[in-house]
């Protein structure tokens, strides 16, 4: 059986801004800013590794 945890959409404004829209049950909505894509995603993936990280 499939879940949907998050949503992700990411987004370049111009030719050096990047943005990334998060949405999870979780955290809500947010939102990550940066001039390159790479800056970006790295926040996003650290976000939701803390997000969903479990517990031991």
């Amino acid at each position: 059986m499939e879940e949907e945890l998050a949503a992700v959409e990411f987004i370049r404004e111009g030719n050096n801004s990047y943005i990334a829209k998060v949405q999870s049950d979780l955290g809500g909505v947010r939102e990550y800013r940066g001039q390159s894509f790479e800056a970006v995603l790295e926040q996003v993936i650290i976000d939701l590794q803390e997000e969903f990280e479990q517990p031991t």
